[in-house]
């Protein structure tokens, strides 16, 4: 399963770190940050995901997070 993510990460170290956090609650997943794209695109590539999760996670640390349809 692969999710897309439009959000407001702008840095690369921003980047690095929620991808860290992600990784503890995603352990077997691929995660990774187009920040090239004018959605500051996230995607996670995982056997499960949770939406709700993701967005209340990047929430937390006052990033802004959306399912890009």
């Amino acid at each position: 399963m692969i999710e897309v993510f439009k959000t407001n990460v702008q840095e690369m170290e921003q980047s690095a770190m929620i991808v860290g956090k992600l990784l503890e609650h995603f352990p077997n997943s691929i995660i990774n940050f187009d920040l090239e794209d004018c959605d500051k695109i996230l995607r996670i590539h995982a056997l499960s995901i949770s939406n709700h999760t993701i967005i209340e996670l990047l929430n937390s640390y006052g990033y802004h997070c959306e399912v890009l349809l």
